[in-house]
């Protein structure tokens, strides 16, 4: 491995835009990954409760070889109303599955958190209008992470969630990265430490001075209802098939199983989807087996669970306080013994 990437987002993986629309008031919010030339994709639900669209579509045995956007969305059930929003705007664009008479169909896939009951109304006020909006703010640069987008009313073991994003540059210059949205049942600190439990992963001083902090956990965290929910998207440049795709979406979510425990509960609907957007050949590697671009294809998998779970920690760290959620940087520090 070589590095982080220049923005340590998913953006630096060419292709790909990302936008958001925040409303605090609400407690909720949407995140939009964007691919406007399209990227193939694969998905790996592990969470006992998700809240996905067109999820079946991603099989590799089914037709559509790519999408052109990702929705990762707050607002459980109600939310998944904003990629009816982004497959509007995306048709105006003209960017989707070719049909007849010059005539697309956007594929958008998505996943909903559960973030009801946590501002002004118990069912925020989302809509489709939230997904455009979100689209007209993508851009293929830095972002704000934290308590914005579908970050803004997360809540990860009884302290604020909220979203965050990391790369990485393998050595065949492949570019691996991570956007996730943390609203967990399980908790990113450990409580003997005060600290992330993955704090060792950290690459080139990422989580600043807010990563140093050693934090002592509420005695009583605030509680949550059983419904929860971390839901991200890993991406590469590189040219994978629907399935191997798949493959490093199921290993991109060791890097959650790493970074949140427990994860994957009854209550959680975790959801990873996998994009490629198809910039780089996988180079091929010589091995005992007759599958030279397997060991290419460990790597990406690998790269994408340790992004994972450093943009897991980003999502803590970079989290503000909302409402009665308590974020990481606003807990007492721990005393040492």
């Amino acid at each position: 491995m070589t590095g982080i990437d220049r923005n340590n987002s998913i953006t630096d993986v060419k292709g790909i835009l990302v936008g958001h629309y925040t409303d605090p008031e609400a407690a909720s919010g949407v995140t939009v990954i964007l691919c406007p030339g399209g990227a193939t994709a694969g998905v790996d639900v592990r969470g006992s409760a998700p809240g996905t669209r067109e999820t079946d579509l991603l099989k590799p045995l089914n037709l559509v070889e790519k999408v052109q956007a990702v929705v990762l969305t707050g607002g459980s059930v109600y939310g998944l109303a904003t990629c009816d929003g982004v497959v509007r705007w995306l048709e105006k664009k003209g960017w989707g599955f070719p049909l007849m008479e010059g005539h697309v169909a956007p594929i958008v896939p998505g996943a909903a958190l559960f973030d009801l009951g946590r501002g002004k109304d118990f069912i925020p006020p989302i809509n489709p209008d939230w997904g455009r909006k979100a689209c007209e703010t993508a851009e293929d640069t830095t972002f704000p992470l934290g308590s914005v987008g579908a970050g803004t009313g997360a809540l990860s073991g009884g302290i604020k969630g909220g979203l965050g994003t990391a790369s990485e540059i393998l050595d065949t210059d492949i570019r691996v990265a991570a956007l996730v949205a943390v609203n967990s049942l399980g908790s990113v600190i450990d409580p003997m430490t005060g600290r992330p439990w993955e704090i060792r992963l950290e690459r080139e001083g990422e989580f600043g001075e807010p990563g140093k902090r050693s934090v002592k956990l509420p005695d009583t965290p605030l509680p949550q209802p059983p419904s929860n929910t971390t839901i991200g998207v890993v991406a590469t440049d590189a040219v994978l098939s629907k399935a191997q795709a798949q493959k490093v979406a199921q290993m991109a979510q060791d890097g959650l199983a790493r970074a949140i425990r427990p994860a994957h509960t009854m209550f959680d609907g975790d959801t990873i989807f996998c994009l490629a957007t198809n910039k780089r050949q996988l180079p091929d590697i010589e091995s005992f087996f007759a599958a030279p671009k397997a060991q290419a294809l460990n790597a990406i998998g690998r790269a994408a669970a340790d992004c994972l779970t450093r943009a897991i920690i980003r999502g803590i760290i970079e989290a503000t306080s909302l409402g009665l959620m308590t974020a990481f940087r606003d807990l007492e520090g721990k005393i040492s013994n």
